[in-house]
């Protein structure tokens, strides 16, 4: 088996370019009751969507961390009930990079069942920044495989190949990710793209993250790619295999109990990171936007969270 290569060009990893590319309209009016997963035949209401993964902020913070040089925004939580632990800004809106990844891969699990393919054309081959790199034009490559291409190495050319699957173009695919934010309650929240390459009008805020977050773990299909340290999977390559490498720094140096989430890294947006883990019976979950060191931070916070008592 020939393993692909994936550069690293930080901690991190630098998943997406710089951009502040025109901004993709099409955010759509939400529906009232009803979210229809096409082609999966699942649903989700309304009204559960903007309470079941909400995190509190109307209570008081039960720990305080303070860093030297701090993130501009951050929140530890409690994966289970949303109990918000510590916070910094949560409210604040900023570009957010890679992390949009985990909005299209949750209406991508909905909209998608095992064993469905997605055709590989010319525009999702016309991506920037970081890549899945191998695949190619005319190819049918198997959702399940540009699932862990997006969530691991954060790949731009398997954001777009799924949005096209999925709604036949990356405008409809946008008005679908900004209308399920708006189902889910999440007011700091705006798409403009699906991979997050585009900085400018995609944001978000560390409160709406964490509802994000907790929505990826609840979704088994998601959350059983998310945790992987790598992937190798049957792919039209020499000696038929790819190799996909997780560039959560958590899962990559092996934090106990790491579950995932996502990073995400443009010039405007910082390095970010939403990561969560378990301990004891315990799931917390935390979220760092430009932070000077997300790794080390992100450990900091939950070895303090799971020091308290439950």
């Amino acid at each position: 088996m020939v393993g692909v290569p994936l550069a690293l060009a930080s901690e991190l990893g630098k998943d997406s370019a710089t951009s502040s590319g025109p901004v993709q309209s099409g955010a759509a009016t939400p529906k009232p009751l009803l979210d229809r997963a096409a082609g999966a035949g699942r649903a989700v209401r309304a009204e559960e969507g903007s309470t079941r993964f909400a995190v509190d902020l109307s209570k008081p913070d039960v720990m305080h961390v303070h860093f030297g040089r701090a993130p501009r925004a951050g929140l530890l939580f409690d994966v289970r009930t949303g109990r918000v632990l510590w916070r910094l800004a949560p409210e604040r809106r900023l570009p957010i990079a890679s992390l949009t990844k985990m909005m299209t891969a949750l209406l991508v699990s909905e909209r998608t069942r095992a064993g469905d393919r997605a055709r590989i054309t010319r525009e999702a081959l016309n991506y920037t920044g970081s890549g899945m790199g191998v695949l190619r034009r005319g190819r049918r490559v198997p959702v399940q495989t540009l699932l862990h291409g997006l969530l691991l190495p954060s790949g731009n050319d398997a954001a777009i190949a799924l949005a096209l699957r999925v709604s036949g173009s990356q405008r409809a695919f946008v008005g679908r990710m900004n209308e399920r934010a708006a189902l889910m309650g999440l007011t700091c929240t705006r798409f403009a793209s699906p991979s997050g390459i585009v900085d400018r009008g995609n944001h978000s805020c560390a409160a709406d993250l964490a509802q994000l977050a907790r929505a990826v773990l609840d979704d088994a299909r998601l959350a059983r790619i998310v945790r992987r340290r790598r992937a190798v999977l049957p792919f039209h390559t020499k000696g038929g295999h790819i190799f996909l490498y997780n560039n959560n720094p958590l899962v990559r140096l092996g934090y106990p109990g790491v579950l995932g989430v996502k990073t995400g890294y443009t010039r405007a947006a910082g390095r970010c990171l939403v990561a969560a883990a378990r301990r004891g019976g315990r799931r917390l979950g935390v979220v760092l936007l430009r932070s000077p060191d997300p790794g080390r931070q992100a450990r900091r916070l939950l070895d303090a969270g799971f020091r308290l008592r439950a």
